[in-house]
């Protein structure tokens, strides 16, 4: 007995782990004896995340209490781990990281409207009513394709609402995941998110300066040189623009300082406050919807009822395909209402104000836009505005007012205007969601601490804010915007299907939970229209998307295996170790070359075309031998790493 005792004294030191779990109920208990002494010893079969034996010694000299982990271990167990929502909901508590409620159902309200009515309103219905040589055009029945789009946003927004409702805590989608579907899944969804905010900002910055030059010249008279307001990729298509802007030893300086300028200056308001924030939000959502209410009034008071009923014939010129097309690109002048959501911590009564937040601005948005689209079309016929955007910029506001009343300059610059106070409120919202995700993120440790702090005085995530307003601003500032739409688009309908499909899995997970607010009809039926509809509409985005889309998340899931999965506040309660393995470290590493040969291999090829380059050498298929080179030793990497953990017991373990 003596002999057997000192080798479990010698494994115990062996396996030693600093985490150590602790149980008032002890399943077996046992009384071995040595020749000296006796050692009154508990043994304790206890549920465990990782492979590793837990055992606890107390100060007394007679008692060892050895805690081991039962049952088969996995790490794809730990990683899918949920966070238990008592948990998520004391974080509130914490006062190091509270935020200060000052928002009313007012305010959410208008922080909705602000995100949503913005760029697509503004920009896409002229491409959505004419189509392009890819896709018909809706015509008039754009009227109807806003209507499909808010139902099937309807459905999303049902969703955000109960989840919001039930965890009113920072985070939107990604805290409802990891509530649901688990710490990985919540992580990807974390990281896509960032496609919406932060990416989907630097287009709406791009925008705002299209528009802010424009409205400079139409109502003042005042022309910015396009070196301050245009990227270097976009100025080498405009001739004669790189040889004017002005030259530091002989490189051009061209770039697009009014989209750095207004990203700046939103930063800045943001970290001043919450309520601020809120405050002059509120005034810009005053502002545009006067805008839109004078484009309404203004083409009704020139174009008679009878003409705009004349314009609406043929209602669908191409058919449901068209009006369903339209309905996918409109589908994201409605990105928004969920940034309302990120904003629960700082809600007086998050349980009542949010779902009033979310639903009623989902509404208000859509009368506007489908009476918009109603005289929008009635003003134009289908066929002139064919035509008309073959030849003119897609401003189709201002477009249609120049149409019907050319001599009218003080309306179009009424309605540019409009249109820079629009996408200024989108800025706002976006910008305020971003840096609150990474502030839930760094909480669950899944991202440094510094992302975590918050403003002694102003109680803002001041870190996390002023690093994405510097990311986002020098990103605007150098890049042109069809590279950052399509990333924004898929990263969103992502985010809006595991947000459905986690509203199914907590009913069953925890039917018990108070829902101040639920959606109707049941678990499934409303929610997995909303999933389903999101695939549909993610079915039909163009192949780039997905190419960027999949390189995205294999770049978050390299950060995660890196440093996420180690660090996680949750990963280490269970007795995760907070050193990154260097099995997994390898794996991670071999997850980022993937995603680099994903972003240099050419997107518009198919996989035939992909190998026919290949087949040609170096001449014709060097990138995309080089591309399939970053993949193939990434996926080397990774079953290296994959195979060391096996070898390591730290994959799979056998239950002792």
């Amino acid at each position: 007995m003596e002999e057997r005792w000192r080798c479990l004294e010698y494994r115990l030191q062996a396996v030693y782990t600093p985490h150590f779990l602790k149980t008032k109920d002890p399943t077996e208990v046992g009384t071995p004896n040595t020749r000296s002494r006796s050692f009154f010893f508990t043994l304790i079969r206890v549920p465990c995340q990782t492979p590793q034996l837990h055992f606890l010694i107390q100060s007394s000299s007679c008692d060892l209490f050895i805690i081991f982990c039962g049952g088969r271990n996995t790490l794809l167990k730990g990683i899918f781990r949920t966070k238990n929502l008592d948990d998520i909901l004391a974080a509130l508590s914490e006062q190091k990281h509270k935020l200060k409620r000052t928002l009313g159902p007012l305010n959410i309200t208008l922080l909705g409207i602000g995100a949503i009515i913005g760029a697509g309103i503004f920009a896409t219905v002229g491409t959505a009513a004419a189509g392009d040589a890819a896709r018909p055009g809706a015509g008039p029945s754009l009227m109807l394709s806003f209507g499909i789009t808010a139902v099937v946003c309807a459905f999303t927004a049902l969703c955000y609402a109960e989840m919001a409702a039930m965890v009113p805590i920072s985070g939107s989608a990604y805290t409802y995941s990891y509530a649901t579907l688990g710490e990985l899944v919540a992580w990807i969804i974390g990281w896509d998110l960032i496609l919406e905010y932060a990416i989907g900002n630097v287009a709406v910055a791009i925008s705002w300066a299209n528009y802010f030059r424009s409205f400079m010249h139409d109502a003042l008279g005042v022309d910015i040189p396009q070196w301050l307001s245009t990227d270097f990729r976009t100025a080498r298509k405009i001739p004669g623009l790189i040889d004017s802007a002005p030259h530091i030893f002989g490189v051009p300086v061209v770039f697009n300082l009014l989209a750095f300028g207004i990203v700046a200056l939103i930063t800045i308001v943001l970290v001043w406050g919450i309520r601020e924030s809120a405050g002059f939000n509120a005034i810009m959502v005053g502002v545009k919807i006067v805008v839109l209410l004078f484009f309404i009034g203004f083409l009704i008071y020139v174009v008679s009822p009878t003409k705009m009923a004349t314009n609406w014939h043929p209602f669908q010129p191409m058919g449901w395909g068209g009006t369903l097309a339209g309905a996918a690109v409109v589908f994201f002048a409605y990105i928004g209402f969920d940034a309302v959501s990120t904003v629960a911590e700082e809600t007086k009564n998050p349980a009542r104000d949010l779902p009033i937040g979310i639903i009623a601005s989902l509404i208000i948005c859509t009368i506007f836009y489908v009476v918009v689209a109603a005289v929008f079309t009635g003003a134009m016929p289908y066929p002139v505005l064919v035509n008309k955007l073959a030849t003119e910029q897609a401003e189709p506001l201002t477009m249609a007012l120049r149409f019907v009343a050319p001599d009218a300059r003080w309306a179009t610059g009424l309605v540019d205007f409009g249109s820079v106070v629009a996408h200024t409120a989108v800025l706002l919202v976006f910008q305020l969601g971003q840096p609150r995700i990474f502030f839930s993120m760094a909480r669950d440790g899944l991202l440094p601490p510094v992302f975590a702090k918050v403003h002694p005085k102003f109680k803002t995530p001041h870190v996390t804010t002023i690093m994405t307003g510097v990311i986002v601003g020098l990103f605007a500032a150098v890049m042109s915007i069809d590279e950052m739409v399509d990333l924004t688009n898929i990263g969103t309908l992502f985010a809006f299907v595991l947000v459905c499909v986690g509203i199914t899995i907590l009913r069953y997970k925890d039917p018990d939970r108070h829902r101040p607010f639920k959606v109707p009809f049941g678990a499934w039926f409303l929610p997995m229209l909303g999933a389903v509809s999101c695939i549909f509409l993610m079915y039909y985005l163009p192949p780039t998307s997905w190419w960027r889309f999949v390189a995205w998340l294999m770049i978050g899931l390299s950060i995660y295996l890196s440093y996420g999965y180690a660090r996680s506040e949750l990963g280490n309660k269970a007795g995760r170790s907070r050193i990154t393995p260097s099995w997994l470290s390898l794996l991670g590493f071999g997850c980022f070359l993937i995603a680099v040969g994903i972003l240099i291999v050419p997107h518009d090829s198919s996989m035939s075309e992909l190998w026919a380059k290949m087949a040609t050498g170096m001449a014709e298929g060097k990138r995309t031998i080089i591309a399939f080179g970053f993949i193939g030793v990434g996926l080397l990497l990774g079953v290296v790493g994959f195979v060391l953990g096996l070898s390591r017991g730290e994959v799979t373990t056998p239950a002792p």
